[in-house]
């Protein structure tokens, strides 16, 4: 009986095998482990963003700027509602279709992105006014949120955690080729007309269609089995988990910083910057980087900023491999304090040289935090929902975009309408005109003058040129001022970071 009984017994659960930790190869032998669909995406995905970021970089200059030839000439409001829904639109669709391309498969989410973003850019060329462009801007937003969650699920399912620090740096790498690139091609193409600009991202992005024909399936490792209501059910379910809103609140927060550079650095950069001392000592700049202006000849804004995308062309790939064994959030804690430093160096004066110096910390900080962002949520997402969290990735650009869009166009002191305020406030100008309201939204009307003839108006008032304008309004009105409340919330998203990561270290999951 008692061998029985002993029989019976369950044996003891022998005790794990201890865990071996993952080799560290080479920067050589991890490219070698990246298969044939990491690639294709990398540069569908390069072949993308520079037709996005062809348009991007100029299309604040072309909305809003007063003083652009062809220009839309919107107003600061009308440009930060098309930004805001923009950034809506664009990256909160990501949240859901992430779900969907998990179900339905990568390949046909990213036809169907390049279809909607060929018939976006057309029509963004022939629409002037502001219900046509906005639609034009919505369905480029639309297909942008299909495209993302459909080519990031491709790489993150061809990544492993061993190489998925170089990968994803590899990825961020294309995408600011394209974005190096994106900049000298509108410039190139502004040159013959605006309209030549978004035809020429329209012709960009049809090279995709090529890359179609031959880009390997990847299973995403979904149910295919799950209806339309069943994924969108499962889409919101699994974002309310605590953890993962507080890491989104996060990095919104810093992605409200860092998107400045991009969207509202060139208008700043146009009002305010003063490049000709750099222009005059740069003989070998190419003809289509400079544009003579009322204060001389400039550099453009779009290759001033692209430093950033040229650095990052640079430095991203060995960074990215320098901190592979760093902790990812205590990666991006660093690189968010850099981030902010930048961004109150080059927020802060009229010099070019000044603006070029901001440029680089900043840049420094953005190759830590940009891979490591999505190298993150790819990590912590469960087997079979890697686009469904590359979705969520969108969500801090969408939220920290759309506000720092509107904050912008609520208190940033334009050169155009700070002229029409000092003819207001402090000239004779409007002396017999009455009492304006001291409302900036009804300053063209009260002075009789367009918003577009300001500046022009008051050198001649003042009998002085636009540079010595400049610098009164500059001097007066302080809009500099703006960018210390960005970095201000990017600060705060640091404190939030460096917390975040040290609670995080209790979750096996979250701390990677």
């Amino acid at each position: 009986m008692a061998a029985a009984a002993s029989s019976d017994t369950p044996a003891p659960t022998p005790p794990p095998p201890p865990e071996v930790p993952e080799a560290r190869l080479s920067f050589g032998a991890t490219l070698k482990t990246f298969p044939r669909s990491f690639w294709m995406g990398c540069v569908i995905e390069m072949w993308e963003r520079l037709a996005y970021f062809g348009v991007r970089v100029v299309v604040p200059i072309y909305i809003m700027q007063a003083d652009e030839p062809g220009g839309l000439h919107f107003t600061k409001d009308a440009k930060a509602t098309i930004y805001a829904w923009w950034f809506l639109v664009g990256s909160l669709i990501p949240m859901i279709s992430g779900g969907f391309a998990d179900r339905y498969g990568y390949k046909k989410t990213i036809a169907l992105s390049a279809t909607l973003n060929v018939f976006a850019y057309v029509l963004m060329a022939n629409l002037r006014s502001f219900g046509g462009f906005f639609a034009a801007v919505m369905l480029l937003a639309l297909g942008t949120a299909l495209f993302k969650p459909g080519l990031q699920g491709t790489l993150a399912q061809s990544m492993t955690k061993g190489n998925s620090s170089v990968g994803w740096g590899l990825f961020y790498w294309l995408v600011n080729v394209g974005g190096a690139i994106g900049p000298p091609f509108a410039g190139f193409m502004h040159g013959m007309g605006w309209k030549w600009v978004f035809y020429g991202s329209a012709a960009i992005t049809c090279l995709n269609f090529l890359m179609l024909f031959t880009y390997p399936t990847v299973e995403s490792g979904a149910d295919k089995r799950d209806g339309i209501a069943t994924v969108a059910w499962n889409t919101f379910r699994n974002i309310w988990d605590a953890r993962l809103l507080a890491i989104i609140a996060i990095f919104s927060g810093f992605w409200m910083m860092l998107y400045q550079l991009w969207d509202f650095m060139p208008n700043f950069y146009a009002d305010w910057v003063q490049s000709s001392g750099f222009v005059a000592s740069s003989p070998w700049l190419p003809a289509s980087w400079v544009q003579t202006t009322a204060r001389g000849v400039q550099l453009k804004q779009e290759n001033a900023i692209n430093l950033n995308a040229a650095l990052i062309v640079l430095l991203v790939i060995p960074m990215s491999f320098l901190v592979r064994k760093l902790r990812v959030l205590s990666a991006i804690s660093i690189g968010i304090s850099i981030a902010v430093a930048g961004t109150i160096v080059y927020g802060t004066s009229p010099s070019v040289y000044v603006v070029f110096a901001g440029i680089v910390l900043f840049s420094l900080g953005e190759m830590l935090t940009g891979p490591k962002k999505t190298e993150y949520f790819a990590l912590i997402a469960p087997a079979g929902k890697k686009a469904l969290y590359l979705g969520y990735v969108n969500i801090p650009v969408a939220l920290g975009g759309a506000l720092g869009a509107k904050i912008v166009g609520w208190f940033y002191g334009e050169k155009a309408t700070l002229a029409l305020r000092y003819l207001a406030e402090k000239t004779d100008y409007a002396q017999g005109k009455g009492t304006w309201d001291g409302d900036v939204d009804h300053l063209e009307a009260f002075l009789g003058l367009k918003r577009t003839e300001g500046v022009a108006k008051l050198a001649e008032v003042l009998h002085q040129d636009a540079n010595g304008v400049t610098q009164l309004l500059w001097e007066t009105y302080q809009p500099y001022k703006i960018w210390y409340f960005f970095a201000a919330v990017g600060f705060a998203s640091l404190l939030g970071m460096l917390t975040f990561g040290r609670i995080a270290k209790r979750w096996k999951e979250m701390d990677v």
